[in-house]
C-alpha cells in the first residue's frame, strides 16, 4: 500500500468480488452518522441509459447492525429501505448483489472479470449523498492476478489498484465505472492529459498500439474542437472495452466511458486494412468521448439535479445524442482515419436509415427525446412505425443546421457549439452547464445573424423530411437515386438465414396491406398466369418466381397455421448514394 493516510469519510462501501462463480459482489456499508430513521436506497436508472431498470432486483440478504445489535432493515418501495436506530452512531450494512449483466449499464462478475457501476451496487444514504464517498476495493482470493482500472480518485491503493478510492458526492461514485481483472492496459498523452486504455477479452492477435494510437488522434482532435490549445476540463481518463463474441455500445462518463464490442473488431496485427468493424468501434469511441463534452458537462438543464429513482424526462435528447451522432463521424474525418468517401459512406447509411422509418411522420426529435423510458429504450417490432431515432435523425438535424449557417456564411456549427460551451457556465472554469433550446436558439441567432426559430420548428418541432438534397448539393455532394433493396419495397424488414422471417412490417407499403404481421415466416409464393408454387429461401427469390405478375399469392406460417395473403408487387423504389461531386466544397465543409 502506498503510506498515505486513509481518510475516513462519512459514507464507505466496501465491495469484495468474492463468489465469483456465484456471480455475487458482497457489499459492505458504513454510515458514520446516520438519522434515528435512517433511509437508503438504490437507483432505478443510470444518467446516459434512458430506461428504468429496475437494479434493486438484484440486491439480496441486506442486514444492518449498530455495534453488536442487529437492527430491522423495513422496505419501503421497490428500491427504499428504512432502518430504525440511534441516531449518530455508525450504522453497517451488509448485503449482496447478483452481476450477471454483461453490459456497460449494470454489473458483471464470473471467474474472468468483474466490472460494476456504483449505481448498481452502492446503496444512497438519504440525506448524505452530497458528502464525501469512500471506496474500498478489496481483492478476490481465488483471483490473484486481477487488477482495477476506474476514474475515481485513488487515496490507498496498491500497484495493481486495489484499496480505496474516493468520490466528492454520490454523483461522482455513480459516474466511475470499475474494471475488474486480468485486462490488456496501455497508456498515451493528449494535448497533455494522460489516458488509459484497458480492454478485457482481446484475441492474441489484437494490435494494441495501433489502438493507442487511433484513439489519440480521436482526443487530441476532440480537445482542440473545444479548447484550442487549452486543457479539457479533466486530469485524466479511462477507456475501458469489454470485448465479446458479439455485442455493442457504449455509456459516457465524466472521465471515463465504458465500452463493448465484438472481439473480431478490434485491429489485428498485420492487417493493415481498417476492417468496417474497427470503423465502427473508432466511431463508438469518437462518439463517447465527445459526450465528455456535450452531455456529461454541457447537459439539459433538467438534468443539473439527477433523480436516481424514476425517470428524469427532457426533450433535448435530439441534441446531445444526436450532435453528439453528428460529431463522431465527422471528427474521425478531421482526425485523418477517414476520407471523404468513407464519410459520406457513413452519412449515406444514416440518411437512408431515416428515410426508410416510417415513425418520422409519427414523431418529432423533441418528442421522441422525451419518450426515449418507454419507446426507444423498449423496443418491438413496431418501434420504426411509432417513433424516430433522436440519435439519427438528430445527427441530421445537426447537419442541416452546419450546412445553413455554413451556407449563409456567418458561423459555423462548430462555433456555435463552442459558443454554448462557454454560455452555459457551471463549474470552477465557468464553462459547460445546464442548457435549454432557448439557449441554442439564442447563440444561433447571435452567431448567425438571423433566428432561426422556423428551422427549430421545422425540424425539431416538425415531422417533415429535412432539406437533406438541397443542402448537400451545395456543399459538393451529388445524391444518386439508386434501387432499393426488395425488403424496402415491399416495406418489410426480414431476416432471411435460415428461410424468409418477417421483423417488422413498415406503415403504409405492400406488405402492410397485403396482411403480413411480424413474426410471419414467409414459406413460398403462388402465381397464376402460368399457374405455379414455389417454396421461399431468400426474398429475393420473389422476384425470380413471379417473373412479370403483378401480383402473387404469399403463403406465410403464423400460429402454426398456413395464410395465403394477396401481395400487390409494387413499382421499384429508391435509395439514396452520396458521391464527391465538387472536393473543393467538400473539404471546406469537412476539413474545418
Amino acid at each position: 500500500m502506498k503510506p498515505d493516510a486513509l481518510l475516513p469519510a462519512p459514507i464507505e462501501y466496501r465491495v469484495e468480488a468474492r463468489k465469483l462463480h456465484a456471480h455475487l459482489f458482497d457489499v459492505t456499508l458504513t454510515i458514520a452518522e446516520p438519522q434515528a430513521r435512517q433511509r437508503v436506497s438504490l437507483p432505478v436508472w443510470i444518467p446516459g441509459s434512458y430506461l428504468v431498470r429496475e437494479f434493486s432486483k438484484q440486491l439480496q440478504h441486506l442486514t444492518a447492525q449498530q455495534g453488536k445489535t442487529r437492527l430491522a432493515a423495513e422496505q419501503l418501495d421497490k428500491c427504499t429501505w428504512q432502518i430504525d436506530g440511534k441516531p449518530g452512531k455508525p450504522l453497517v450494512l451488509r448485503y449482496q448483489v447478483y452481476a450477471h449483466d454483461n453490459s456497460v449499464r449494470t454489473a458483471w462478475l464470473d471467474a474472468e472479470r468483474g466490472f460494476f457501476n456504483a449505481s448498481s451496487l452502492c446503496l444512497m444514504v438519504e440525506g448524505q449523498t452530497a458528502t464525501a464517498h469512500l471506496l474500498e476495493l478489496v481483492a478476490p482470493a481465488n483471483a490473484p492476478n486481477w487488477s482495477v482500472a476506474t476514474g475515481l480518485a485513488a487515496q490507498k491503493i496498491n500497484k495493481s489498484g486495489w484499496g480505496a478510492y474516493r468520490a466528492a458526492n454520490y454523483d461522482e461514485l455513480a459516474d466511475c465505472p470499475v474494471e475488474l481483472g486480468k485486462f490488456w492496459s496501455g497508456t498515451f498523452t493528449a494535448c497533455g492529459v494522460p489516458h488509459r486504455f484497458v480492454v478485457a477479452g482481446a484475441l492474441p492477435g489484437f494490435d494494441g498500439a495501433r489502438l493507442l494510437s487511433d484513439t489519440k488522434k480521436i482526443c487530441e482532435e476532440e480537445i482542440r474542437f473545444w479548447h484550442g490549445s487549452k486543457k479539457p476540463p479533466f486530469a485524466n481518463y479511462l477507456f475501458m472495452l469489454n470485448a465479446v463474441d458479439d455485442g455493442y455500445g457504449g455509456l459516457e462518463h465524466r472521465n471515463s466511458t465504458a465500452l463493448i464490442c465484438n472481439r473480431n473488431d478490434l485491429p489485428h496485427a498485420g492487417e493493415p486494412k481498417v476492417s468496417e468493424g474497427y470503423t465502427t468501434l473508432r466511431g463508438l469511441i469518437s462518439h463517447e468521448y465527445f459526450h465528455t463534452w456535450n452531455v456529461k458537462r454541457l447537459r439539459p438543464a433538467e438534468f443539473e439535479t439527477y433523480n436516481y429513482s424514476q425517470e428524469n424526462y427532457t426533450e433535448l435528447l435530439w441534441f446531445f445524442e444526436g450532435f453528439t451522432s453528428y460529431y463522431d463521424d465527422l471528427l474521425l474525418r478531421r482526425a485523418g482515419l477517414l476520407d471523404s468517401a468513407g464519410y459520406l459512406k457513413l452519412l449515406n447509411k444514416t440518411i437512408n436509415q431515416v428515410m426508410q422509418t416510417p415513425g418520422t411522420q409519427v414523431q418529432s426529435v423533441a418528442q421522441a427525446s422525451f419518450d426515449a423510458w418507454v419507446k426507444y429504450y423498449r423496443q418491438d417490432e413496431n418501434t420504426a412505425n411509432a417513433t424516430v431515432s433522436y440519435y439519427t435523425k438528430g445527427a441530421l438535424v445537426a447537419l442541416c443546421f452546419d450546412l445553413t449557417l455554413r451556407g449563409e456564411g456567418h458561423t459555423t456549427l462548430d462555433a456555435v457549439m463552442r459558443a454554448l460551451w462557454l454560455r452555459c457556465k457551471a463549474g470552477p472554469r465557468g464553462e459547460g452547464g445546464p442548457m435549454t433550446e432557448a439557449d441554442f436558439a439564442a447563440v444561433l441567432q447571435s452567431l448567425g445573424k438571423r433566428p432561426f426559430d422556423a428551422e427549430l420548428k421545422a425540424w425539431v418541432h416538425g415531422k417533415g423530411e429535412l432539406p437533406l438534397r438541397e443542402l448537400l448539393t451545395q456543399h459538393g455532394v451529388t445524391v444518386h437515386d439508386d434501387p432499393a433493396q426488395l425488403a424496402q419495397r415491399l416495406g418489410l424488414r426480414i431476416t432471411d438465414t435460415h428461410g424468409v422471417v418477417v421483423k417488422t412490417v413498415l406503415s403504409g407499403g405492400a406488405a402492410e396491406k397485403a396482411g403480413f404481421s411480424a413474426g410471419d415466416e414467409w414459406l413460398g409464393v403462388e402465381t397464376i398466369k402460368p399457374p405455379s408454387g414455389w417454396r421461399m429461401q431468400r426474398l429475393d427469390d420473389l422476384l425470380l418466381y413471379a417473373g412479370t405478375a403483378k401480383k402473387v399469392s404469399a403463403l406465410v406460417s403464423r400460429d402454426k397455421r398456413i395464410l395465403r395473403l394477396e401481395l400487390s408487387i409494387p413499382p421499384p423504389a429508391t435509395t439514396w448514394r452520396l458521391a464527391v461531386k465538387d472536393a473543393a466544397k467538400v473539404e471546406a465543409w469537412l476539413a474545418q
